[in-house]
């Protein structure tokens, strides 16, 4: 668009990252009728990589990622000092760059605005180089920096795809290697076998703040890779996160309800409170927002809709406060190996942010793996909206 020109749509999405990349997939191929522009200044999903576990996507909702997925597994590994195991469970991995070309194979020519808003309203949105677009509805998915209204944790990380002479060995994802030092909070190590050469490499931290020194992370990546034995030839991509971890905070503080403006992803704080994860939350909200779009009041419906899962998750930002303000520092791994004695299906259940009842017992009951008196004392002082 050009600058100070003004245009008009049906459905302005301000950002391109997962969820804004997921909603205009999923509006451009069901509802064609519409005009729908997507906003976003670099490139179209970033470089990120991002995976789930087939039990995080409802069957309903598969159509929508299947087309993006790059590499698949049927099992993954854990490893912790006392407890390794092999989960047998569908693994898949997307990447920004497979979001980016089906969302430019989808949209027409000149929908896509490789610019920044600098005001975002209900009905309009004005950009960085000069212009108004006008909409029926503007979806703000611009993510939401580091949340100030909120009480978190971070888990922090930087990523690196390793090209191994002779190969890397490895054959299914590895979840966790926490058998690495525990520094600045729990640490692990994950790793995706992308081909037998090719290894992406993720030094993962939960940490207090959400400082992120990619330097130091990059220095413990390469040794990490030296001790494994690993003869590393090039390093092919590289990304980094700084993902909140709820522990506690009120959602009307994060999405007032005078914000006419209907929001979608991390903004509207769609994500698992433990995980810091966003994709299963941005594939329901993408799939079912063709069905929803026309109805006038879908900021409120949105909003509704983020707010009940803000309650649901209430449960998993309990964990957090033991995790954050109950547990040793480098102690906070013993948390991850006992869940990781636990079931499967549990396990699935938690990932996706469906535990029940009876999972919530299981995760509570027996030894407690933070001391009691501290546990109790972290949750009487928040505040569990």
């Amino acid at each position: 668009m050009a600058a100070g020109k003004t245009d008009r749509c049906d459905i302005a999405i301000v950002g391109g990252g997962l969820a804004g990349g997921l909603a205009a997939l999923a509006l451009t191929r069901k509802r064609p009728d519409l005009d729908v522009r997507l906003i976003e200044p670099g490139p179209i999903g970033g470089n990120h990589v991002w995976s789930f576990f087939d039990s995080d996507i409802a069957k309903a909702d598969r159509w929508l990622v299947a087309p993006l997925v790059r590499h698949h597994w049927d099992r993954y590994d854990v490893m912790f000092p006392s407890h390794r195991r092999t989960v047998r469970m569908g693994y898949k991995s997307i990447t920004g760059e497979a979001l980016a070309d089906a969302v430019m194979a989808a949209m027409p020519a000149g929908h896509i605005i490789a610019d920044r808003a600098k005001h975002v309203a209900p009905d309009h949105l004005l950009l960085a180089r000069g212009g108004r677009l006008s909409a029926r509805h503007v979806i703000d998915a611009r993510g939401a920096g580091k949340f100030p209204t909120l009480e978190c944790g971070w888990q922090k990380f930087v990523g690196q795809a390793l090209t191994v002479k002779g190969g890397h060995g490895i054959e299914y994802p590895v979840v966790m290697d926490a058998t690495v030092a525990q520094l600045d909070g729990y640490r692990f190590v994950y790793l995706l076998p992308f081909d037998a050469d090719t290894l992406f490499v993720e030094d993962t931290y939960y940490s207090e703040d959400a400082d992120l020194d990619v330097a130091a992370v990059r220095d413990r990546i390469a040794a990490y890779a030296a001790a494994r034995g690993w003869d590393v030839a090039a390093t092919t991509r590289e990304e980094t996160g700084v993902l909140p971890v709820a522990v506690a905070g009120d959602f009307d503080r994060l999405w007032p309800e005078s914000d006419r403006t209907a929001r979608i992803g991390v903004r509207a704080g769609r994500f698992h409170a433990t995980t810091g994860y966003s994709l299963p939350d941005a594939v329901r909200t993408a799939s079912s927002l063709p069905a929803m779009i026309d109805h006038a009041d879908l900021p409120d419906m949105l909003r509704d809709r983020a707010a009940a899962a803000w309650r649901r998750q209430r449960y998993y930002r309990m964990l957090d406060a033991m995790l954050f303000r109950a547990a040793d520092p480098d102690a906070r791994y013993r948390i991850f190996e006992r869940f990781y004695r636990l079931s499967p299906g549990l396990i699935a259940r938690f990932y996706a942010g469906r535990s029940t009842a009876a999972d919530k017992l299981r995760l509570l009951s027996g030894k407690p793996p933070v001391p009691v008196g501290r546990a109790i004392a972290a949750l009487t002082k928040l505040d569990w909206r």
